[in-house]
């Protein structure tokens, strides 16, 4: 039986960091939940004091069906090179130089909301569709692909 995942990311400002991801995987932050109107409302409810309502934020694909994100804050900083890392499928079906210009539009998109280029490989056949290795605002390897 196949199981739903979640993706966490640990981080220390879940509402920015919801914020990149949900632009650059098209996906929408979670709705309060019952009948919330607002996440404020929800929380006002629920009793968290201000200085806590930045702790964590969850973001959806609205078409359901990509993994939900989920920010969590912590004190530490990241501290070194991610171990598993995600694939933005930035340009599917496109090949050689259409494909790495798709790849670039997007590189260029996501600089502008806070990613960091890293590195660019070209293609190198037969495996290597070529890609773009990106960071996003608190430095979490992701590449295009």
């Amino acid at each position: 039986m196949a199981r739903d995942i979640q993706i966490t990311f640990d981080c220390a400002d879940p509402a920015a960091l919801a914020d990149f991801w949900a632009d650059a995987l098209g996906y929408e932050l979670q709705k309060p939940p019952g009948n919330f109107v607002s996440w404020d409302d929800a929380l006002d409810a629920m009793g968290v004091p201000l200085e806590r309502r930045n702790d964590a934020s969850g973001i959806v694909d609205p078409d359901e069906a990509g993994p939900r994100l989920f920010f969590q804050k912590v004190p530490e900083g990241k501290q070194a090179k991610n171990r598993m890392h995600l694939d933005v499928r930035a340009a599917p079906g496109l090949d050689g130089a259409e494909r790495m210009a798709a790849l670039e539009a997007e590189a260029e998109r996501l600089v502008a909301r806070g990613a960091t280029r890293l590195e660019r490989h070209d293609p190198a056949p037969p495996f290597g569709a070529g890609h773009i290795v990106m960071a996003d605002p608190e430095g979490n390897e992701f590449c295009l692909d």
